[in-house]
């Protein structure tokens, strides 16, 4: 792009390009062997604590000895392509036009399968952007009782995780969930009203009403996705449906006892129905 031989001037051919002239000066350094071996370190604790950022991976490096400071730890991570995994879209924006339904579980107990149900929606990383998870659960029992992805944000895949759940399950009595807009239009509570269940929405910033289905989403992230790099939809999708599989009838829970989710859903549901 620049001609040394020409007759202009270096300068005047960086003004007419629009560069700056350190540009062509410029001869690249090698990187050192010091910022090699804290590159290395830093991958290495990526892959342990994916969760840390340049801050938290500022502080870990200090304590084993680094001098480093969190912009250059930034700037290495840059430069390496990696970032921290963490909440950065938001699913539960709520809409002004829609209806919010009161909080029903204050003072409940919930204590059988089918009482109340609870579902919510977190987002899958991909190389390229990501993909929205919405899961129905049981409350008593913590079984995920259907689930979708989707790439986008619309209330069409949580229905359908609904509809799958109550085709396969019955309706429960109370269905609860947070204040996104997915779930206070009226597609979606026409769909709960239709079916004669008693819906339940979340206060505002009150995250332990729904607690159970948070849980759900740290383990999935900490045990199965911070673990595999799904490079395609259909990795992911068959990523959350074996680590599902897993957690539904293999992972024992210390809430329920030792018990798997499976084993106190189908258990307790065979006992009331016989009571009933």
């Amino acid at each position: 792009m620049i001609d040394r031989t020409h007759p202009l001037s270096v300068g005047r051919q960086c003004q007419l390009l629009k560069l700056a002239r350190s540009t062509v000066y410029y001869q690249a350094v090698p990187v050192s062997s010091e910022t090699l071996a804290l590159m290395r370190r830093i991958d290495e604790l990526h892959l342990q604590y994916p969760f840390a950022g340049a801050r938290m991976l500022r502080d870990v490096l200090r304590g084993e000895g680094h001098g480093v400071g969190r912009r250059h730890v930034a700037t290495l991570m840059r430069r390496m392509g990696i970032t921290a995994v963490y909440h950065t879209p938001r699913t539960s924006q709520r809409h002004p036009a829609h209806r919010i339904y009161p909080h029903l579980l204050r003072q409940l107990t919930i204590t059988r399968p089918n009482h109340v149900w609870a579902a919510d929606i977190t987002y899958i990383p991909m190389p390229r952007g990501f993909v929205h998870l919405c899961a129905i659960m049981d409350g008593a029992s913590r079984r995920v009782l259907a689930w979708r992805l989707s790439n986008t944000l619309t209330t069409d895949f949580c229905m359908e995780a609904v509809r799958e759940a109550v085709t396969r399950y019955g309706c429960p009595e109370i269905f609860n969930t947070e204040q996104g807009c997915q779930f206070t239009s009226q597609e979606f509570t026409g769909l709960l009203t239709a079916h004669g269940i008693q819906i339940s929405m979340d206060g505002t910033g009150r995250w332990r009403d729904n607690v159970f289905v948070e849980r759900l989403w740290r383990s999935l992230k900490y045990e199965e996705v911070s673990l595999h790099a799904y490079e395609t939809v259909g990795a992911a999708r068959e990523g959350v449906a074996r680590y599902l599989t897993f957690y539904n009838q293999q992972r024992p829970h210390r809430a329920l006892g030792g018990q798997t989710p499976d084993q106190v859903y189908c258990t307790n549901l065979t006992i009331w129905l016989t009571a009933a």
